[in-house]
């Protein structure tokens, strides 16, 4: 099951992505050409990034307190329209992760569900058959013992050949009838 679901996943996972890029550039010209997004949604996450971004290479190459400028504006803002873009796709990505979650966790829960509900059903049965057993144990203690039926046998062909020739003796007609 996993590995005909995987392909599957991948294909959606692509899909939702290439679904979300669209809405990545429009919020990318939103960004750009919108003062209130450029100014308090843009620049501030972009200044930050370029602000680590340059400190750790500096740092990697040896300059320590070196003092970082900041961003142009219209290079800000395109670093943060590009960042927001990104996290978009990334956020739907995410979510898409954490529905499949979900979904998996959903599934698990009815398997072991169906799974507890069988167990039980065997259960009832084991116990209804092991009342039979009993009820059938009490059934075969109760029949009289073998050496009882024998004679009950044995007087019957006795009384049947009685009944069927009255002139001879009892003894008689059970030597004949065991001939």
């Amino acid at each position: 099951m996993v590995v005909g679901a995987f392909p599957m996943a991948k294909l959606l996972y692509l899909g939702i992505r290439q679904v979300s890029k669209p809405l990545a550039n429009r919020i990318k010209e939103a960004a750009r050409r919108s003062e209130f997004f450029k100014t308090y949604i843009c620049l501030p996450p972009a200044q930050l990034y370029h602000w680590v971004e340059m400190r750790t290479k500096m740092r990697i190459m040896g300059f320590r307190g070196t003092v970082i400028k900041p961003l142009n504006e219209e290079a800000a803002a395109e670093l943060g329209a590009e960042l927001l873009g990104e996290a978009t796709i990334f956020i739907v990505g995410g979510g898409c992760l954490v529905l499949e979650y979900w979904r998996h966790q959903a599934q698990q829960r009815h398997k072991e569900e169906e799974q507890r509900a069988a167990w039980n059903a065997l259960r009832d049965e084991v116990g209804h058959l092991a009342l039979a057993l009993e009820a059938l144990q009490a059934q075969v203690q109760a029949v009289p013992p073998q050496g009882a039926l024998e004679e009950l046998r044995t007087e019957l062909q006795e009384v049947r050949a009685q009944l069927c020739n009255p002139g001879r003796s009892a003894s008689q007609a059970v030597s004949a009838s065991k001939k």
